[in-house]
């Protein structure tokens, strides 16, 4: 399984990355993908050099788009074309998608949650539009992975990991990283 995170400026470091590092420690490839350039600036400024231009990717190798949070990251997120395109493409390809935090407000925005179950932080439930909200940190369903905040990340980078390499390998990653 190949997984693409999508990084706009202002994205929330913590979602971004616990993904890609999880996703690596358990083997499984995964593209920074910036939406923004080469170079993307997180929330508090922390620059980060990408390993791929969103747009240079050839999303037909890729089986899931992981969208994170961040305050100005997912208005970033929202307002790309790019974004839109592909995640409306992987909803009608029936391919996964995940994000966390604000970010599956986007999702809602785009009309992919229509019939799902998802959570996000609180204050956006608003923005889930067709969904049933939940509650849970983490939450599948379908092929929509939705978390709840920062403070969810490592459970959501694994339930990700778990669908890209299955439960014994995310219990491995998850009592190395000793994850509670």
């Amino acid at each position: 399984m190949k997984v693409v995170v999508f990084f706009a400026t202002g994205y929330e470091e913590v979602e971004a990355l616990s993904v890609v590092d999880v996703l690596r420690r358990g083997g499984v490839e995964v593209i920074m993908a910036g939406v923004d350039g080469d170079v993307v600036a997180s929330a508090r400024q922390i620059k980060i050099q990408m390993d791929q231009k969103a747009e240079d990717i050839n999303y037909d190798e890729i089986d899931m788009v992981v969208l994170p949070g961040g305050l100005p990251g997912v208005d970033n997120l929202y307002a790309s074309e790019l974004v839109k395109n592909k995640v409306l493409e992987f909803k009608a390809a029936n391919k996964w998608i995940g994000a966390i935090c604000a970010g599956p407000s986007v999702l809602g925005k785009f009309g992919v949650l229509e019939g799902e179950n998802a959570t996000c932080y609180p204050g956006f439930e608003q923005y889930l539009h067709g969904a049933t909200h939940v509650e849970d940190r983490t939450v599948v369903s379908n092929k929509i992975v939705t978390g709840k905040g920062a403070g969810a990340s490592f459970e959501f980078a694994l339930q990700i990991l778990e669908i890209a390499a299955g439960k014994e390998k995310a219990e491995q990653i998850k009592n190395a990283m000793i994850i509670l």
